[in-house]
């Protein structure tokens, strides 16, 4: 192995001219033969692009900045996995940034990723306006967001059919003859939880049956609030016979207080949580959820990016709702009259 290789390094081992050899590493389109010759002579020659001085040169830093809302929150750091799986064989790097839910911190994390020159952004949103993306897309730096849509923006969404998803959920409680049911939500201002509420709202319409605005609680899809808000449900004079929890996080919390009351599943409650399978595995009995799927929304957004930045604009701006699917197992019970 040498050490500090060039590009001359590489023209000397493969006889190739060092324009051919910087096309190539540029991604340029060369014969395929002389590609071969290249990356055989970069892996043997332990040769490593130098990305500030490649993207001085072409404008190209061969980075997408991925900003989330948490780095804890299992949804997030899934659909982080399988961006960067999908970017990384296209030869992208990624920079990942981590805004904690907090309005002012996402706006410098996004200050931040473009100052470093990210060729693009994947993003899930919390206060972020159309006018900053739309800012953003007028400097030809494309942004995929994904979860969550914003109004206005001139850009691509990969996002989650969320009113279908609660929709379908509720229904199941609905015809196995539940009157009463809860539903624990997001806070109020994220589309993610106006979407769901939609769903709620319009299934119960479709029934006909009566809408209760103490069965909707709003917490902040963090695991004390899914606690907090499922032991207010129960303390209800006349209490939900189900609930149904619309994030992972909250259904933990919902699972740690039941267990703590010592509350019979379903016997008392049925319930219906969101996201993690390995977790409907081990709570007893096996819990009901509605499952997102995050590898489709990771791979979906990368795609769509790189995409862009290959200067596809077809069907621009494009917006994916992706199907959940909903598994129901023994923390539901049917109510025989």
């Amino acid at each position: 192995m040498k050490i500090g290789s060039t590009i001359k390094d590489i023209a000397k081992q493969t006889g190739l001219s060092i324009a051919t050899i910087s096309k190539h590493i540029n991604g340029g389109n060369v014969l395929d033969e002389n590609r071969i010759l290249i990356e055989r002579a970069i892996k043997e020659l332990d040769y490593k692009v130098n990305e500030i001085a490649r993207g001085l040169k072409t404008n190209k830093t061969m980075t997408i900045g991925v900003l989330i809302s948490n780095l804890e929150n299992i949804f997030s750091t899934s659909i982080v996995s399988n961006v960067e799986n999908i970017l990384l064989k296209n030869g992208y790097s990624t920079i990942i940034c981590n805004y904690n839910e907090d309005a002012l911190l996402e706006k410098e994390k996004i200050g931040f990723l473009l100052n470093k020159m990210v060729d693009g952004l994947i993003m899930l949103p919390l206060e972020c306006s159309s006018g900053q993306i739309n800012k953003i897309t007028r400097d030809n730096i494309p942004v995929v967001l994904i979860d969550r849509h914003i109004k206005g923006a001139e850009c691509d969404s990969v996002l989650v059919d969320n009113l279908n998803a609660s929709y379908n959920a509720v229904e199941q409680l609905i015809i196995r003859g539940h009157k009463r049911i809860g539903i624990i939500c997001g806070p109020k201002d994220i589309y993610t939880t106006r979407e769901r509420l939609k769903g709620y709202i319009r299934v119960c319409e479709d029934y006909a049956m009566e809408f209760d605005q103490s069965l909707v609680k709003f917490g902040d899809y963090q695991l004390q609030s899914g606690y907090d808000l499922l032991c207010e449900l129960l303390e209800l004079d006349d209490k939900p016979t189900a609930v149904f929890v619309t994030n992972y996080e909250m259904t933990l919390g919902s699972i740690i207080a039941i267990n703590e009351r010592n509350i019979d599943i379903p016997g008392e409650l049925s319930i219906i949580g969101f996201d993690n399978l390995q977790m409907a595995k081990i709570v007893k009995p096996p819990l009901s959820l509605v499952v997102q799927p995050m590898k489709a929304i990771g791979e979906t957004a990368a795609k769509l990016i790189l995409r862009r930045l290959k200067g596809d604009m077809g069907n621009f701006p494009e917006i994916y709702r992706l199907k959940t699917e909903i598994q129901i197992k023994e923390s539901v019970k049917k109510i025989v009259l």
